[in-house]
């Protein structure tokens, strides 16, 4: 995700205890979506939709971050 920001990213999830949520709420909800569609638990395509929209909008926010923090810099 975001391989322009690398080595920011690396060190926020360091220094940074707001990005590192984004962060682990963005993989955590794709390993929930992985999960679903490979049958590993149940669930339905409904909740397969809520949850990518979800990781979307985290990952919006993600972006917004590191384009705020480079503007910064």
């Amino acid at each position: 995700m975001f391989p322009e920001y690398r080595d920011l990213i690396t060190r926020l999830k360091h220094n940074d205890r707001h990005f590192t949520q984004l962060f682990d709420k963005h993989n955590e909800l794709d390993q929930k979506i992985h999960n679903i569609e490979t049958h590993v638990v149940p669930g339905t395509g409904f909740e397969i939709e809520v949850m990518k929209k979800e990781k979307l909008a985290v990952k919006d926010q993600i972006y917004a971050y590191l384009k705020k923090l480079e503007t910064e810099s």
